[in-house]
Order: C-alpha cells, then sequence, then structure tokens
C-alpha cells in the first residue's frame, strides 16, 4: 500500500522523539520535579513538541523524491547524536559543533568502536529499512504542497499548544536545567549548524584585523641577551591532577626535582580547543573575544611584527589558524638537518609528545638570524591528555598507573581504570616538560630562556556523568575549567623566581597569557596591559 511522503515523514519524527532522544528523556526523568503525575504529563508533553518539530521540519522535505534523503539525514543525525550525548554525557551546541567540524582523522579513529555501530544500526538502520522499502504515492505538486503546509501547520500548532498547556512547567524547567535545550536530538545539531554558517556569513570578507601597527622589541640593556620564550599550549590536562598542585599521586615527579613553579587557581578561556587556543592567543580577553565581530590578529603575529623569530610546533590537529601567518612545523616532520625521528616514536599517524623536541635546536637554527638577534617565541602544541583513548598518550614505558583503561568506551571502564590512564598522560607530558626545560636551560648561554606551560582546557572522567570536554563554559564543571600553569625561569631572568612563587595561588586565566608572553619577550605595542602582565609584578 503507498503512503503519503508525509506519513513517512510523521512516523520518522516519532521514532527519533522515542528512541534517540534518549539522552534527553533520561535527563528529564532525573529531574525531582517530574517524580509525580504532573511530572510525567509534562515529560509526555514535551516528546509530543520534540515529535511535533521534528516533524514539521521534514514536512518541508516531504516529497516523493525528498523525503527518503531528509529522512536518512536526520536518522544518522539523531543516532550519532544519540551516542555521543549518551556515551560521553555531552551536549551539542555551537561550540561543541565547532569542535566536530575540526576532528582530524586520527581524533575519529580514536572515537570509533563497535557500540557506535551498534547505535547506528538500532537507531538508524532499522527505521532506514523501512524509509527506503515503503512504497510512496505522488501527488501532482499543488495537492502534495497543500498536504506538507498543512502538516507543518498542524506540527506547529501542536508545539504551540502543548507549550501553552505546559506553560508554568514549561518555562520554569528550561530555564532552571539550561542544558536541556542542547539534548533535543537532532535538532540540537541542525541548530549548531545554523548558528556557525550565519556566524560565517557575517564575519566581514579579507584578511583579520591586524593589530600591533606599534610594535616593537624594546632595546635590551649592555649585555643583556636576546629573550627566548618556549610556550607549550597543553592539551586538556586539568589542574587537579598534578601533584604540583597537591594531587594526591605523583604525576609530576620530574617537575618536582626542578624548580619549576606552578600556578593553581588558572581559568581556561573556554572547554575546547577550538574555543580555547583562539582566545587564548588573542589580545581581546575572555568576554571581548567572544563578542568579536571579526577575525583579528594573535599574539604570533604581534611578535613578529615587532621583529623577533616565531615558530610554532604542532602535534594536535593544527593550529586554529593561529599559525597561519608565522613558519610552522609538524611533528611528525624531521627538521632538516637532523636525523630521522627515532624508532617507535611515530606509529599510525600519531606521534608521542616528545617528538616535538627532536631537532628542535635545528629548527631554531633555521630561523632568521636577524630576527633570532632580537627574540624569539616557540610555540609546542602537544596531543598532550587528549582522549578519549587516554592510553594512547603515553608510551609502553612510562605508565607508572595500573591497571589502565585501554578502550574508548569510557562507560565500560573502572572509574580507577580510568583515572589511571588520565594519570598516566599526565605523568607522561610531565616528563615532556621536563624535557623542554631542559633544552631550555641549554640555550641560556646564548638567550634569556622562559619555559611557559598553560593547557586549553581540563576535561571530565566520569564526574557526574560527564565524560570529555566542551560543556557550554556557563554550564561548565571546575573540571574542564580549571588549567595547570607552570613556568620556569633561567638563572639571571629579570623576572624574579622568588616573587612569582609568592604568586602561585593568585587568581590567573588565560586573558593573563598575551599580555604575559609580551612582557618575558620584551616586546612593546599598544595592545600591551600590565594589569594583565601575571609576572610584570615580579620584573
Amino acid at each position: 500500500m503507498q503512503r503519503n511522503p508525509l506519513t513517512l515523514a510523521a512516523l520518522t519524527g516519532a521514532w527519533i522523539a522515542l528512541l534517540p532522544n534518549g539522552a534527553l528523556w533520561l535527563a528529564l526523568l532525573a529531574l525531582p520535579e517530574t517524580h509525580s503525575p504532573r511530572g510525567a504529563l509534562f515529560v509526555a508533553g514535551f516528546a509530543l513538541i520534540v515529535a511535533a518539530a521534528t516533524t514539521g521540519l521534514l514536512s518541508l522535505f516531504a516529497w516523493s523524491r525528498s523525503i527518503r534523503p531528509a529522512a536518512t539525514l536526520f536518522l544518522v543525525a539523531a543516532a550519532l547524536g544519540a551516542y555521543f550525548m549518551f556515551s560521553y554525557g555531552i551536549v551539542i551546541d555551537p561550540t561543541m559543533m565547532v569542535n566536530v567540524l575540526h576532528t582530524d582523522p586520527a581524533e575519529t579513529r580514536d572515537l570509533l568502536n563497535w557500540r557506535l555501530f551498534a547505535a547506528l544500526v538500532l537507531l538508524a538502520g532499522l527505521p532506514l529499512w523501512v524509509v527506503w522499502k515503503m512504497p510512496l504515492e505522488r501527488l501532482r505538486a499543488p495537492a502534495q504542497a497543500l498536504r506538507n503546509l498543512a502538516g507543518l501547520v498542524g506540527s506547529l500548532v501542536l508545539v504551540v499548544g502543548v507549550v501553552l498547556a505546559l506553560f508554568a512547567d514549561f518555562s520554569s524547567t528550561m530555564r532552571e536545567h539550561k542544558t536541556l535545550r542542547y539534548l533535543i536530538n537532532p535538532l540540537n545539531s541542525f541548530y549548531a549548524l545554523g548558528v556557525l554558517a550565519a556566524d560565517s556569513a557575517a564575519q566581514p570578507k579579507g584578511p583579520p584585523q591586524a593589530i600591533g601597527a606599534d610594535a616593537r622589541a624594546l632595546p635590551a640593556g649592555p649585555g643583556a641577551k636576546p629573550p627566548l620564550l618556549l610556550l607549550v599550549v597543553g592539551e586538556t590536562a586539568r589542574a587537579a591532577n598534578f601533584s604540583l598542585n597537591g594531587y594526591a599521586r605523583a604525576t609530576n615527579p620530574e617537575l618536582a626535582a626542578t624548580d619549576a613553579i606552578s600556578f593553581g587557581a588558572v581559568t581556561s578561556c573556554g572547554t575546547s580547543t577550538a574555543a580555547s587556543l583562539p582566545c587564548m592567543f588573542s589580545d581581546l580577553g575572555r568576554v571581548e573575544f567572544g563578542a568579536r565581530k571579526g577575525e583579528r590578529e594573535n599574539l604570533l603575529d604581534l611578535v613578529q611584527r615587532a621583529g623577533l623569530a616565531v615558530l610554532w610546533i604542532d602535534n594536535q590537529s593544527g593550529c586554529k589558524g593561529l599559525c597561519a601567518r608565522v613558519p610552522s612545523a609538524d611533528a611528525h616532520d624531521a627538521a632538516p638537518g637532523a636525523p630521522p625521528l627515532p624508532p617507535g616514536l611515530c606509529e599510525g599517524g600519531e606521534c608521542y609528545d616528545e617528538a616535538l623536541l627532536h631537532g628542535l635546536d635545528q629548527r631554531l637554527a633555521a630561523l632568521a638570524p636577524q630576527q633570532r638577534a632580537r627574540g624569539v617565541l616557540i610555540v609546542l602544541h602537544p596531543i598532550g591528555s587528549h582522549g578519549p583513548a587516554y592510553y594512547k598518550r603515553s608510551p609502553p614505558q612510562r605508565k607508572p598507573f595500573l591497571p589502565e583503561c585501554t578502550t574508548n568506551v569510557l562507560r565500560e571502564c573502572e572509574p580507577h581504570t580510568l583515572v589511571n590512564a588520565y594519570d598516566n598522560s599526565i605523568a607522561y607530558a610531565d616528563h615532556v616538560l621536563a624535557q623542554s626545560l631542559v633544552w631550555a636551560r641549554a640555550q641560556s648561554a646564548r638567550y634569556e630562556a622562559t619555559l611557559l606551560y598553560i593547557s586549553d582546557h581540563g576535561e571530565s572522567l566520569g564526574e557526574n556523568g560527564l565524560y570529555l570536554h566542551g560543556v557550554p563554559f556557563s554550564m561548565a564543571p571546575s573540571e574542564q575549567t580549571q588549567v595547570p600553569m607552570i613556568a620556569w625561569l633561567a638563572p639571571g631572568s629579570p623576572t624574579r623566581a622568588d616573587c612569582l612563587r609568592e604568586l602561585r595561588g593568585a587568581p590567573l586565566s588565560h586573558d593573563n597569557l598575551f599580555h604575559t608572553a609580551l612582557g618575558l619577550l620584551r616586546v612593546q605595542a599598544g595592545e600591551y596591559r600590565a594589569s594583565l602582565d601575571a609576572f610584570a609584578v615580579c620584573r
């Protein structure tokens, strides 16, 4: 028997509302206010709203030739959203969608597992069989258009009617539990894509706005060496798991044996690399950066404009556009003139973070001599503790905490094995930082060397049912926003280490990075703010 395409739209909307929205219904049922007959009525009404809204959107495509592709897109998107929201406790908002769009092949591979494929088969495969097997009738265009219009209007009327009938409960629940709106699947994904598309269209075309027009390197005093800042932008490291900050486990044994200084109250600019990295290198600060109307140059551009040498070395998914106008290199590629990468350092398209240091002398020597004479900024971008495959972030010989979780299905892991895998990645980051410090110390004969490490964001390891990162900043737990920052200063540095140690508990944030780096590099520019230079009082 042939069915009208609008019927297929309604069936698809009902299926999506019931099963792929399981994370939404579990979140609603966990609220105390739903544990009553009135609460049950509210949940049922919410389900009607989701089904009607999805059907209404699909009614726009309810034509014999377009409904099947549209339903396929909706079902696959819903199945994928359901899997990731349920497995990792995430929500899908524009920030999370940016992460999705920036995911590289290696990160994608780390997310693949049998549960993902099972979710696709059960939540999308079964209804898709019906979608593509159901015979569809073909009405004349005016008749089908009238039906589709009726379907759209009817869906809107149902949504408005249910919202008005349950307005008191609906408004209070959505106001008190804002994350629920980001669980409505797959409308959350489509909304996020729409926001990103609108933002992209609103961005002025052409090159980014220039900064640092007056930037210059301050003249050095008699006998002074040019500054060298080795800036290590950590990945997914949370401050709470650093023993330098009081964590009970010895996750920082090598740095603990040095004179490095750890700052224990640092807040990130965002909860993802795509959000934090551009923000932390900006002169604007988190609030102004989020409200900016166009793209803008960053710390690397300004330092290069001042005449210093700049180099970005990446062992991650890229610099998010930060290094587009400065020299850059990939840790996978051996430096010119350096010996080949040692066996085992890079395998399967991924490198351990020690690869960032391999051939670093040769990379430094390859920078323009005139620029090096004024100063050097080298940024290392490690893969750090990037999940969910934490066990891949530390080599076999550097795993002090066992047993560790060896799957990317984090809910299957015993909590202590998951923490072990994550802490092993932190301990390995400690080793890489200690080796970075050794390299920086070796440059002290020619440069006024400084090592500065700061992570882009933190990570959730199952606390409150959350895994990974990317929760909207205003709702994010401290595990995702409190990040480590560590500094080491060469002997004789004009920045006094004893003074910095007295500031270890001072509240800092990514807003301080731009200005602190300019201060360490002795670069003068109109954008510099001494009040935001975390080390200015000790210089």
